[in-house]
């Protein structure tokens, strides 16, 4: 009979000791229904324990579990699972195998590679020679600092240097007028005006010639020779010396002038002038050029001659001796030929008659004539 009233009193010291265990689970463990497997391990059967004949108890319908809070840190959502207890099976775990976190997030991070970035300990990340923080190898060697400042250059090269080949030396022929004059008085003939230089940028030799031919032979002929050195940006100084031919006994002239472009593009030049027996003289010459499109424009152009003295073997009286005025209208075919038309007029003043042919106090001619320069 002892035996008989013991066998229930070691059953419910059963039914006890599993409810003391399910308390001791996590509430959200404890509360949620087990899911079913059909690989779950078969429970211990407790039929054959002696005592164990009695009836099970009933079951009660397990309340609904309510939702669990979602884990904010995977550290902590690893640490539950790791709680459960030794022994006790899991879904989808057979019976016997150690426990093992079935949490991946339980893992530590630290133990297993990851890829894209984060370099393994002891070698550099990349093809670049660093490490991800930025710092380079250890077996970086930084290049020696420099022994010494530039070398300096001598002021005589630099100078040199500095002027880029601005003094190769160049030449040019430019023939401003050759062209035919048809005068409504006195006789038509052919003029000229033409220079031509040859040097660098700020030193050239030039030779320029003026002049007139009628039916009767050379009326008049202006001929100079002059150096020309920059002095100021668009603005030369010369040189050099005159020679007057036709119309009378030659003269001979040593001349000193400056010639440039002045502001709004006028093309000026002024030349002063002595000579044998105390003569004296001055000539100066003003141009524009006012285009109407790239290829056509006009140009207006003033001469004046001053003379010192008289001098009648040549016709010419002190003061202002002549004036001449002029229009062309041009159109350049190219920039280095253009044909032209226009008008000039001629004022003389007190000048002496040659004795071989007269001239007209004013004097108007209408013009023809080619540009060119090369």
């Amino acid at each position: 009979m002892k035996a008989r009233g013991s066998i229930p009193a070691l059953g419910l010291l059963c039914t006890l000791g599993t409810a003391a265990m399910a308390q001791h689970m996590h509430p959200s463990e404890a509360e949620a229904p087990p899911a079913p497997s059909s690989t779950a391990a078969p429970a211990m059967p407790m039929d054959d324990m002696p005592g164990m004949d009695m009836e099970p108890p009933q079951k009660t319908p397990a309340a609904k579990p309510h939702a669990a809070p979602r884990a904010t840190k995977p550290a902590a959502r690893a640490g539950h699972d790791a709680m459960a207890m030794p022994g006790m099976a899991h879904g989808g775990q057979a019976a016997g195998m150690p426990d093992m976190p079935h949490d991946r997030h339980a893992m530590d991070r630290q133990d297993m590679p990851h890829g894209g970035g984060e370099a393994m300990p002891g070698t550099a990340a990349g093809d670049g020679g660093t490490s991800m923080d930025g710092r380079p190898p250890n077996d970086h060697v930084p290049p020696a600092p420099p022994s010494g400042g530039p070398t300096p250059v001598p002021a005589a090269r630099m100078a040199d240097a500095m002027q880029m080949h601005g003094d190769a030396p160049r030449a040019m022929l430019r023939l401003d007028r050759l062209e035919y004059r048809r005068a409504t008085r006195g006789d038509d003939g052919m003029a000229w005006e033409g220079e031509a230089w040859w040097g660098g940028d700020l030193d050239r030799l030039w030779l320029k010639s003026e002049g007139e031919r009628g039916d009767g032979g050379l009326r008049e002929a202006r001929i100079e020779l002059l150096w020309s050195h920059a002095a100021a940006a668009f603005w030369d100084w010369q040189l050099g010396v005159r020679h007057d031919a036709g119309g009378g006994p030659s003269r001979q002239w040593a001349a000193f002038g400056v010639q440039g472009l002045a502001p709004y593009w006028f093309e000026l030049s002024a030349t002063a002038y002595a000579g044998s027996g105390g003569r004296t003289a001055a000539r100066l010459e003003a141009s524009y050029e006012l285009r109407f499109t790239q290829r056509l424009l006009l140009q207006p152009r003033l001469e004046l001659d001053v003379y010192g003295r008289d001098d009648p073997a040549r016709g010419v009286r002190a003061g202002l001796s002549e004036a001449e005025a002029g229009l062309r209208l041009r159109y350049e075919i190219s920039r280095r030929f253009a044909p032209y038309l226009g008008i000039g007029w001629t004022r003389r003043f007190g000048r002496f008659d040659p004795p071989r042919r007269p001239e007209p106090a004013r004097e108007t001619a209408w013009v023809a004539g080619v540009r060119f320069w090369f």
